[in-house]
């Protein structure tokens, strides 16, 4: 059987790959390969029993949409912010491109209004106490579809999809290799068998990172070093964070620490949020989330703080660096989430039980083990954390306080970065990848706009 492409994974770079090629490639046949459900049947067992059950594959982070689906759900409509794709076609084109994406969302179902636009007086004053903490603040609007609207629009896409004579999603399908002879690539082997096309799209997210960054060593694709994103997960009363979380929405913040110069940023802020835990092969690492229905709002604001790591040679495996640091915390907590008060950490002792029940912040992660995070992270991390909390505190006062939690770890698993051509092909010919699993990409915005493109150069000479 052949196809004219296989597309290796359905998360919303390989979606929008899909939904622009039946527009503009209407008579090309597609295969789509998802190792996780349909969008109707990811469902968590941990959102009724309040434990994780280790689904595999785990229905948060596998399954259409890929974990776009039970994320927070923003478009960050900004070039500069989630990912690198201005670097790879120039910024006015990555304009254009989250542009058009954003319509089809907006086609789907996403709210029409945006943050970060109206506001400029709160947001300039923002900015003139950022500037005087050392911080950079990266306007960008943002659209929040919401956990639960993002999961809506993502079923009508999945639907429109499914109804097309010329494509045919395969679900609970592992792609375990691609075929490759020649220098070029073939086909797909499949739990099912082998699936041949004339070119092959790999997009897997940030959980299929490792198995790509293994496909590159068995097939020498071409890759370089990546950064590696670690951090924690910062949890505090919405009060701490009014100011922001109108203006903004999701104020995004970098900071070059003091003592190493280290690149810190937020990430991900969720007003009125839950804290959440995903797993990729069992390693438990923490995010977060936020609804649209004002109802299931909470008295909490969570963002993520990651520190950015480089690594020179000889070493080469930043994603195993993360998930050490991460299976050093799942070692401590039995495979779950730690938390931690502010107090507790800069103090170096542990949080007890006692000390978290009498806190004016009660976590929203209610499985988390009270702990120490200095067992778990590096010095250097650990002082970019206290240090960025410090400057972050002049421009929102009391995330310092004893009670702010720190929920650990938070890993972003998008180091594996694949060498690839100016329309996304990598060293292997007729092989192309793209999205947050080779290191493209880091939101659904850039990671849809970089579908888009691919679909519009693939069949290019």
């Amino acid at each position: 059987m052949k196809s004219d492409v296989i597309i290796v994974g359905a998360g919303p770079s390989g979606i929008f790959t899909a939904l622009e090629l039946l527009d503009k490639q209407p008579d090309k046949n597609i295969l789509i390969f998802e190792k996780g459900n349909p969008i109707g049947l990811r469902k968590c067992p941990k959102r009724l029993t309040g434990k994780c059950a280790h689904c595999k594959p785990c229905s948060i982070t596998t399954g259409f949409a890929g974990a776009g689906a039970f994320s927070d759900g923003k478009l960050s409509l900004a070039p500069e912010v989630g990912g690198e794709l201005p670097e790879h076609i120039g910024y006015d084109e990555t304009v254009d491109l989250i542009k058009y994406t954003d319509d089809i969302y907006l086609k789907y179902g996403a709210d029409p209004h945006i943050y970060g636009i109206d506001n400029k007086e709160a947001i300039e004053r923002i900015r003139k106490k950022a500037i005087r903490s050392n911080l950079k603040l990266v306007e960008c609007p943002v659209r929040h579809m919401g956990t639960e609207v993002g999961e809506k629009i993502y079923k009508k896409i999945q639907d429109y999809l499914m109804n097309q004579d010329n494509i045919q999603i395969f679900f609970n399908t592992s792609v375990e290799d691609i075929i490759i002879e020649n220098n070029e690539a073939l086909g797909v082997s499949t739990q099912l068998g082998d699936y041949f096309a004339d070119r092959i799209i790999v997009s897997v997210g940030r959980e299929g990172s490792d198995w790509l960054e293994q496909l590159c060593h068995k097939h020498n694709i071409e890759r370089t070093v990546g950064k590696v994103d670690i951090g924690v997960r910062v949890e505090t009363r919405n009060e701490v964070m009014e100011e922001i979380n109108d203006a903004l929405y999701e104020g995004k913040l970098i900071y070059y620490t003091p003592t190493f110069d280290d690149k810190v940023r937020t990430f991900c802020s969720n007003p009125g949020g839950e804290v959440t835990s995903e797993y990729y092969d069992e390693l438990a690492v923490v995010n977060g989330h936020s609804y649209k229905d004002s109802s299931a709002k909470t008295d909490n604001t969570n963002f993520a703080l990651l520190v950015s790591k480089g690594f020179t040679e000889p070493f080469n495996s930043p994603i195993e660096y993360g998930k050490h640091i991460a299976n050093l915390g799942n070692m401590i907590t039995g495979n779950k989430i730690l938390v931690q008060r502010y107090g507790d950490f800069i103090r170096g002792r542990r949080t007890t039980e006692e000390r978290l029940y009498r806190n004016n912040i009660t976590p929203t992660l209610k499985d988390a083990i009270p702990g120490d995070l200095g067992l778990v992270l590096p010095y250097r991390i650990m002082t970019d954390i206290i240090e960025m909390l410090e400057a972050l505190d002049k421009v929102t006062p009391g995330l310092t306080s004893d009670e702010t939690l720190l929920h650990g770890i938070e890993v972003k698993f998008y180091s594996n970065k694949i060498k690839v051509d100016d329309h996304f092909q990598t060293s292997v010919k007729n092989l192309f990848t793209l999205g947050d699993g080779a290191g493209i990409t880091r939101g659904l915005i850039q990671a849809s706009a970089n579908g888009v493109y691919v679909a519009r150069h693939l069949f290019d000479e």
